[in-house]
């Protein structure tokens, strides 16, 4: 029997080189809440950047959170700048598909956000989400502030010990702050709210089932 080599990151030197300008547009405005995808948004609305996965379903579980101004798409974590989907599929770009959520915290908290992100993906696999397999799959969160710096080392620590009794393993997200991380980049249009153009779409659940 053959195995795969497992995934590994790749390094500053060996990233793609990307491009000083995206090649591709992206839409003004999302296609569920009719919110500009890059603002301006309400004063007061902040933001948080999540990765779990495939980022076509995982968009989905925050565009439907009241609270929540607007969502998209996007490529963080990595080296290359303003990278396409297919050179981020190569895992040579060193990023992570990811959910931008912008919010609002007077109606929806960084707590309640945190239960969606932990609960809806399984944060113990390491560079791939079910079989989806790769860097661009990895766990990973990265903050905008201080207070939501605090509330993810919280409900790490609290949530640990809830999946080690369930049998799982150590926690390997990948958490940061967003200027560690570098720049959002914006996914290519189609994926931009995806399930909404592509209801039947691929859109697998990598749940844990174990509560927060």
């Amino acid at each position: 029997m053959f195995f795969k080599q497992a995934p590994t990151m790749v390094t500053a030197s060996e990233a793609l080189p990307g491009r000083e300008q995206p090649t591709f547009s992206v839409p003004g405005t999302h296609r569920v809440l009719g919110t500009p995808l890059r603002g301006p948004w309400p004063e007061g609305t902040q933001v948080l950047h999540v990765a779990m996965g495939c980022f076509w379903g995982e968009e989905k579980h925050f565009w439907q959170i009241p609270g929540v101004v607007t969502t998209a798409v996007g490529y963080m974590g990595g080296f290359t700048p303003n990278p396409t989907y297919e050179e981020t599929c190569t895992g040579r770009t060193g990023h992570t598909e990811t959910v931008m959520i912008a919010y609002d915290p007077a109606v929806v908290t960084i707590d309640q956000l945190l239960e969606v992100f932990w609960t809806q993906h399984d944060p113990t696999q390491v560079h791939r989400q079910g079989n989806d397999r790769g860097t661009q799959y990895r766990s990973a969160i990265f903050w905008t502030t201080e207070e939501q710096r605090e509330a993810i080392e919280r409900s790490r620590a609290a949530y640990q010990p809830r999946l080690t009794q369930a049998g799982y393993g150590e926690i390997t997200t990948d958490a940061r702050s967003s200027d560690a991380a570098g720049p959002f980049w914006y996914a290519e249009g189609y994926h931009q709210q995806y399930l909404v153009m592509n209801p039947n779409g691929y859109c697998p659940l990598h749940a844990t089932g174990v509560t927060f």
